[in-house]
């Protein structure tokens, strides 16, 4: 078993607990387990990373490329209840929320998800959840790695606002792959068919309502059940084996894998991720997310005046994608530099790895503007020192 922490600068250090059994992660309430984390260890995971104080799966037997065709073709369970909701609840929360982010709710119905940029005073990005509306008083915000709660918290203190405040136990599982719908179908009924993308729908499980959204975290077809723990269950540890056994007894007939977020498949649909590949020193615009941060949107919210300036300003580097030359690469653990052709440093791959669909290696890096223009050549310096030939590309990858 691998187990990646997060480290400086975006670093991993990766200790190995078969090559030395003298190294051991404690498990304590800093770092928790799941409801699923022994169905993830008897499946064979080879890898976890902790992401929001959680246990989150990064591996299996399979190579990553192996899951990925499996991925594109089949049905794969993740689990991902490192997804923490923050769940604001009150005659203030809509007012809260919508301080909190430049997206307008105003047309945000009970049942939707919005993907929304939260921001600092600097417009700062902090984090890029998805946001649910469960009820026009409460919302859940399913947060990226970093302390939204008590952001949120601070926030209600000082506008002295009328809201409550938890960090609710629910624990999401994502069932992604083109069989997804079929598979759950077979579970709770025809009307999966009507959730719409970014929409949930309330089913029943064992007597209790779960939320079951059209989403997650690849570019194939997919659902988050946002399962939640019920009190007329002592053991939340059981009752959660049973979602998952449920789900993987009725997968068998299609092909049903254990699985977590692919890199390669991430990588293709341009899926960033925060801490990553952009951090708080990054804004919005920088990110491609101008859709969610309209110029003159009429409500007041944290960073506005910072984000008007960098509009009225013009950005100075965009993430863009990048193919590069060269032998495959099987992820990085730190960095790749980027280079114009007259050797100028114009950014870094953040995350990259070889496509077999693409046939390159492929990476998302934030370039400087004079450089961003798509099909321009540039070069990568490698793991080893090599410099190779690279093009800026579009995102997502392009067919």
């Amino acid at each position: 078993m691998v187990i990646l922490f997060g480290g400086l600068n975006n670093k991993s250090i990766i200790i190995n607990l078969f090559m030395s059994k003298n190294i051991k992660l404690n498990m304590s309430r800093r770092i928790r387990r799941t409801p699923y984390t022994n169905r993830v260890e008897e499946h064979g995971v080879s890898d976890f990373t902790v992401v929001n104080h959680m246990l989150l799966p990064k591996g299996f037997k399979n190579s990553i490329e192996e899951d990925y065709w499996h991925l594109n073709k089949e049905v794969q369970i993740w689990d991902v209840s490192c997804q923490r909701q923050v769940q604001i609840s009150g005659p203030d929360a809509l007012k809260l929320v919508q301080k909190m982010t430049p997206r307008s709710l105003k047309n945000m119905e009970i049942g939707k998800c919005f993907y929304i940029p939260i921001l600092n005073e600097n417009a700062g990005m902090i984090n890029d959840p998805v946001l649910l509306k469960l009820e026009d008083d409460m919302f859940w915000i399913s947060i990226a790695d970093s302390d939204i709660l008590l952001w949120a918290k601070g926030y209600a203190l000082g506008l002295n606002l009328d809201v409550k405040i938890i960090e609710p136990d629910v624990y999401p599982l994502a069932i992604q792959g083109p069989k997804s719908e079929k598979l759950l179908i077979d579970i709770f009924g025809e009307d999966i068919k009507k959730i719409k993308f970014f929409n949930f729908r309330i089913v029943d499980f064992m007597g209790t309502k779960q939320i079951i959204a059209r989403s997650g975290y690849s570019k194939q077809d997919g659902f988050e059940i946002y399962f939640k723990t019920h009190e007329k269950y002592f053991d939340n540890v059981e009752m959660g084996e049973k979602l998952w056994d449920t789900i993987w007894e009725a997968g068998q007939k299609f092909n049903i894998s254990p699985g977590c977020p692919n890199l390669i498949d991430r990588i293709e649909g341009g899926l960033m991720s925060y801490g990553n590949d952009f951090t708080i020193e990054n804004n919005p615009l920088e990110c491609n997310l101008e859709k969610y941060c309209k110029k003159d949107v009429s409500h007041d919210f944290i960073g506005k005046s910072a984000l008007s300036k960098i509009h009225n300003d013009g950005i100075k580097q965009k993430m863009k994608g990048i193919t590069f030359e060269g032998e495959p690469c099987y992820g990085i653990g730190q960095p790749l530099p980027v280079f114009s052709k007259d050797n100028k440093r114009i950014g870094q791959i953040t995350s990259g790895i070889y496509s077999p669909r693409v046939k390159k290696n492929i990476g998302l890096s934030m370039i400087l503007k004079d450089y961003w223009d798509e099909g321009r050549d540039i070069i990568v310096q490698t793991l080893n020192g090599q410099k190779t030939n690279g093009t800026i590309t579009s995102l997502p990858f392009p067919d």
